[in-house]
């Protein structure tokens, strides 16, 4: 059974409701899961490989130095940051399974234990007890439909999406990549390391600025707030990186 035909057989609503239902087009947004892979990869991205370049740079490094040690530490940072992405993901997929298997013991061990719980649920949202009846007495027949309650409400559990491990590894890795490459740009170009250090400056920070005032609007917070915040930790980042490059330099 396909999981459409197996919602089609558990869910049975009035006609005059589906009929409402079926002309209502929901406009929230639910790709949160993604854009927060992508604001992972892309902030690291901006950030890591910009304070490198600016270290090196900081140390007189040629920019052929600095571009082949840049594009080794992206490939090795979303290498590591899209295997960091897999193992949170797998652990969230193991964590709901135990969860999963012992909320299940506990239905079948003490199903009046369960039961309460389930009124105690619906009584917190205003419920009475003569209308919360019935709806725990259904739930106790169907017991599939009675753990995903329980998963749902009482431990605020959603099932993951068996493919979001690899899709989170995947997304996370291309962000970095993409956003590894932008304070690089300009050391392709540019054959001293000190004056492609100003071009990559400017670049990154107008990179992070923007990539600050996206993610300010994806995230329902200020944008232009989370734009100078953004800019502000990466231009930190690369100064300190530059400066503690020019002291080691002074004292060697």
């Amino acid at each position: 059974m396909s999981l459409e035909e197996d919602k089609i057989t558990r869910i049975s609503i009035e006609p005059e409701k589906q009929s409402l239902l079926d002309h209502h087009t929901e406009k929230h947004f639910t790709a949160g899961e993604v854009i927060r892979d992508i604001i992972i990869g892309v902030s690291d991205g901006l950030t890591v490989p910009f304070a490198l370049a600016a270290g090196l740079s900081g140390a007189n490094a040629s920019s052929s130095f600095v571009l082949t040690a840049g594009i080794a530490e992206v490939a090795a940072g979303a290498i590591s940051m899209g295997l960091g992405g897999y193992l949170a993901a797998k652990s969230e997929e193991d964590h709901y399974a135990r969860e999963m298997k012992r909320e299940q013991e506990e239905i079948v061990a003490v199903p009046e234990t369960e039961a309460a719980e389930v009124a105690e649920i619906l009584a917190q949202y205003g419920i009475e007890p003569h209308e919360y009846s019935p709806v725990v007495n259904a739930l106790r027949k169907n017991p599939q439909a009675w753990l995903e309650f329980m998963m749902r409400f009482e431990l605020g559990l959603e099932k993951p999406d068996p493919k979001r491990a690899l899709q989170s590894a995947f997304t996370i890795a291309i962000a970095y990549v993409l956003g590894g490459l932008i304070p690089l740009f300009p050391y392709m170009f540019i054959p001293h390391a000190i004056d492609a250090v100003v071009a990559s400056v400017v670049i990154t920070l107008l990179a992070l600025f923007i990539f600050g005032y996206a993610k300010g609007r994806f995230t329902d917070s200020k944008p232009f707030k989370s734009a100078f915040q953004t800019t502000f930790i990466g231009a930190i980042a690369s100064a300190a990186a530059f400066c503690f490059a020019k002291v080691v330099q002074h004292y060697q």
